[in-house]
């Protein structure tokens, strides 16, 4: 099983780069890159192009092919590149994930399904850039792309054999986009923190 940290988005409602941010004394990719080698044959950061120079020589990393449209893009170009393995996924904006959260998704992985993946207790929704994407999930993937007018990775999971896999407390599925988000996320990790 290899990771994959998605920090090639282009982070418009942040204002600044999600990847780069600091919640954890580290850029958060790095944060959560650092959490995958835990739990992770090998780790990658996906990428755009015009950033894989910036990104620091310790960290591997694959760019995105641009054959697809939003976060397929990166998974499915780490896919290509090494399409044998399995692919735990996570986006670079989730601030409140811990080691011991991705380690539930991993034990409780099912590998006969198409992905394993968190969901919120509220939602029940499966979170497609908190997954493990199987081999034979990803290239049913590239098949759904291929003959559907979304490119919705949540849309794809809702209509295969997703195994769900529920947190103790939702919020560490918590997704930081904005400013506010920013704000909220520190504030939780201070408070957890005793600060």
């Amino acid at each position: 099983m290899y990771g994959l940290v998605l920090a090639g988005g282009k982070s418009t409602r942040m204002g600044s780069d999600k990847g780069l941010i600091t919640y954890h004394d580290v850029p958060q990719q790095e944060y959560l890159y650092q959490l995958l080698e835990q739990l992770c044959d090998t780790v990658f950061l996906s990428v755009r192009e015009e950033q894989e120079s910036t990104v620091d020589k310790a960290y591997r990393t694959i760019v995105d092919r641009n054959e697809y449209r939003g976060p397929f893009n990166g998974i499915l170009s780490a896919y290509t590149s090494h399409p044998d393995v399995a692919w735990l996924v996570l986006a670079c904006d989730l601030p409140l994930l811990d080691l011991e959260s991705i380690k539930q998704l991993v034990e409780q992985r099912d590998p006969n399904a198409s992905a394993t993946s968190f969901a919120t207790n509220q939602t029940k929704l499966p979170e497609p850039l908190i997954t493990i994407w199987e081999p034979e999930g990803l290239q049913k993937a590239i098949t759904h792309l291929e003959t559907s007018e979304s490119s919705c990775p949540r849309k794809f999971l809702l209509n295969t054999d997703t195994k769900l896999v529920f947190p103790e407390h939702d919020e560490v599925l918590y997704n930081a986009n904005s400013l506010s988000e920013y704000e909220f996320a520190k504030s939780k990790i201070a408070l957890n923190h005793g600060e």
